[in-house]
């Protein structure tokens, strides 16, 4: 057995509001308390850290990503924020180059452009691409990933007629596939390396996986766990989405690929950004009302199969009538012999963007759990955002309600859905105290909850996520300023380190303040994550 002693800082454990040390045994926590009664478990351990006043926290939860496509985002051609469609021309050409992909016969995936903002107004157009590389096969995946710019060398390769918009739906995803062909799973699994050292360097010690036939395909997916399970990093919990027809047909699903769930992106809808999310009403600026990719009948099918299979179930819905196609599939379901059955599962709805008040409590009533992206917000509301221009302004003040959502009970899932947006935790937590419509700002503990037990409880854990004995060994160690208390404030304007509300305090998160540093991640036991400066060593 190994031991280690982490002394002389702050732990955010409700076991003690004022703990400044932590035993840990292999993989468990074994104490937790002031400084005083550390000196008494200095002879008896293996390891001492001096934490030099440093914040020791549960390890993140990410909810929801896409880990081999963040891994190429972070080591390919990254089009976010890009500010001009000549712009983003002018960096294709120049990574087509530098990289020796110029010319026919290479390939070249990008992702991240938003044309919502360019001065001119328009997407790249498959003429352009082709100029820019020299004929080469080119898939750039729009920020949100319901959509791509592709080349005519893509093009060639997916059935039917294209025009010049970006390729949306099934032919969106047939593009992918014809380009993401030329991966080998090599390639794919240097780019899951990279994804799962940059979630430990962010102090995330899990990642739910969301992976499916549409999106990287089942060897991808397969290659992701056996790695996850072979070398040391942040754990997977991997969902996938398709849809399973019987009980029977769902258990030989979830085994054969070893997923937690079938549901994460099992596409009920798309995105905003790309005009493909369900509408009940159309969009403000474009005719029609986006696409859907499962009926409702599928959708009740596949959530009763799941639940008399015992299995987690779960759909991506961002629209409305995305999101009602599932609230009215569980309402029959709950309303049968499955109800208590159906609760007990947690099922899942990825997203779940825009709710009115009936369908939030909905989620209440049917037990579901919403798996959100507080960034979201952060990049797309207010005043002149995307969200205003493809609704109006009267529902985007509806979308991402997490205050609606939080205070009817709805569990609650942070997550990045990154390569979307990006692995980010604090500043995604920030995102949600400082949501761009006032009353749906919650406070930072509850962020911070869902950020670390919510993702564990969506998975169905509910011994993980939080700082006690006997708990598993997953947490991170921060470099932070000052902890404060949030005051229990609707308008979230007040702040408090009175150390009498016996409330575990959390780094100041206002938007002048710098977030945390990681300096250590450990997952159940084992560091998988130091800070190169070698703080804590």
């Amino acid at each position: 057995m190994t031991t280690l002693l982490l002394r002389n800082g702050a732990v955010h454990s409700p076991a003690d509001p004022f703990a400044t040390a932590m035993v840990v045994e292999d993989e468990t926590i074994a104490w937790i308390g002031a400084e005083g009664a550390a000196a008494a478990h200095v002879d008896g351990v293996d390891h001492v850290v001096d934490l030099r006043g440093a914040l020791v926290t549960p390890a993140f939860v990410d909810a929801h990503v896409h880990a081999t496509a963040t891994g190429l985002a972070s080591t390919g051609l990254d089009l976010t924020g890009v500010p001009s469609l000549a712009y983003a021309l002018s960096a294709l050409e120049d990574h087509a180059k530098r990289n020796g992909l110029y010319g026919a016969g290479h390939v070249v995936l990008g992702h991240g452009w938003d044309d919502t903002a360019w001065p001119e107004g328009r997407p790249p157009t498959p003429a352009e691409l082709d100029r820019a590389t020299g004929g080469a096969t080119v898939y750039l995946s729009r920020t949100d990933v319901h959509s791509a710019a592709c080349s005519p060398a893509l093009l060639a390769l997916v059935a039917g007629d294209h025009g010049d918009a970006p390729l949306a739906g099934d032919v969106h995803h047939a593009a992918r596939a014809a380009a993401h062909a030329a991966l080998t799973l090599a390639d794919r699994a240097a780019a899951q390396r990279v994804a799962r050292a940059r979630a430990a360097a962010l102090g995330i010690g899990t990642v739910h996986e969301c992976g499916g036939p549409e999106i990287a395909g089942e060897a991808d997916f397969r290659q992701l766990l056996s790695l996850a399970a072979a070398e040391a990093g942040p754990d997977v919990v991997g969902y996938w989405g398709a849809l399973a027809a019987n009980a029977d047909h769902a258990r030989e699903l979830r085994a054969d690929l070893g997923a937690h769930g079938l549901g994460g992106d099992l596409f009920i809808d798309g995105s905003l950004g790309s005009h493909t999310a369900c509408l009940r009403d159309p969009y403000a600026d474009e005719a029609g009302t986006g696409l859907t990719h499962i009926d409702p009948e599928q959708v009740a099918g596949h959530l009763a199969a799941c639940t008399r299979a015992g299995i987690q179930a779960g759909f991506h819905a961002i629209g409305d009538a995305a999101i009602h196609s599932v609230t009215s599939a569980a309402r029959t379901l709950v309303q049968g012999p499955d109800g208590a059955a159906f609760r007990a599962l947690r099922h899942r709805v990825e997203h779940a963007e825009l709710l009115d008040d009936a369908a939030v409590a909905a989620f209440a009533e049917l037990g579901l759990t919403a798996s959100v992206q507080p960034a979201f917000d952060a990049v797309w509301g207010g005043p002149d955002g995307m969200y205003v221009r493809r609704l109006g302004a009267e529902r985007a003040a509806r979308m991402n309600p997490l205050a609606a959502l939080s205070a009817a009970g709805v569990p609650l899932a942070f997550g990045s859905d990154a390569p979307v947006t990006p692995l980010d935790p604090w500043g995604t937590i920030r995102a949600a105290a400082f949501h761009r419509t006032p009353e749906q700002r919650i406070s930072v503990r509850a962020a911070f909850a869902a950020h670390t037990r919510g993702g564990h409880r969506a998975a169905g854990r509910d011994d993980a996520g939080v700082l006690v004995p006997g708990a598993p060994a997953t947490y991170a160690v921060w470099d932070t300023t000052e902890l404060v208390v949030q005051a229990p404030d609707s308008r979230l304007s007040g702040w408090s380190t009175d150390p009498r509300s016996g409330t575990p305090g959390l780094p100041d998160l206002a938007p002048d303040h710098p977030l945390p540093r990681c300096l250590r991640t450990s997952v159940r036991g084992t560091t998988v994550y130091e800070a190169a400066d070698g703080t804590l060593r």
